[in-house]
């Protein structure tokens, strides 16, 4: 049985950055009762994850994330610019975060985050037959690129400290992707 969406009654603006807007949803349900949610406002930009394989290792970054105050190991990722196809962003992305490009770019599924609260659409993408080339980026600090071999994959999900929910989701995709191309 498919539910009835409730009806938005309204969206207001109550808390906004220079990065975030947080949004106050007034909502109906079908039985009548309504509530009150927050959510980030929807991004409006899709973004990339991408990974890179090089020589049968994953090409990684090191990069800081203010949310877990700490270094993190993570694929290279960004915003899609306006007017830019997501596979474009991701060559472009690679380039600037790990100074590689690509001439074989796949999609590997389109993933979003959050749907409780927000809504990040996320295109997720393998490189490979990766070439050397450097793209200027907006990175505060210069990035720590680092080789894991793709043999320890599953060592890398045991890891606690690789907990990222992006991170994991995309090296289970990577894992299935690459059992498949065995079988």
């Amino acid at each position: 049985m498919t539910k009835k969406l409730p009806e938005i009654l309204s969206v207001s603006t109550i808390a906004k950055t220079r990065i975030f807007e947080v949004q106050s949803v007034d909502l109906r349900f079908s039985n009548g009762e309504e509530r009150v949610y927050e959510r980030m406002t929807p991004q409006r930009r899709a973004s990339v994850m991408i990974v890179p394989i090089h020589h049968d290792q994953l090409v990684m970054i090191k990069e800081y994330a203010v949310g877990s105050e700490r270094y993190e190991l993570t694929f290279p990722k960004g915003l899609v610019d306006l007017g830019e196809e997501p596979i474009v962003s991701a060559n472009r992305e690679l380039q600037e975060e790990i100074g590689f490009g690509a001439n074989k770019i796949e999609s590997l599924r389109t993933l979003y985050s959050g749907p409780s609260h927000g809504y990040g659409l996320m295109h997720v993408f393998i490189a490979q037959d990766l070439y050397p080339s450097k793209l200027e980026g907006d990175e505060p600090e210069p990035l720590d690129v680092v080789y894991y071999p793709l043999s320890a994959i599953d060592d890398m999900l045991a890891d606690p400290n690789f907990a990222e929910s992006r991170n994991l989701s995309t090296l289970f995709l990577l894992r299935e992707y690459l059992n498949a191309k065995k079988s």
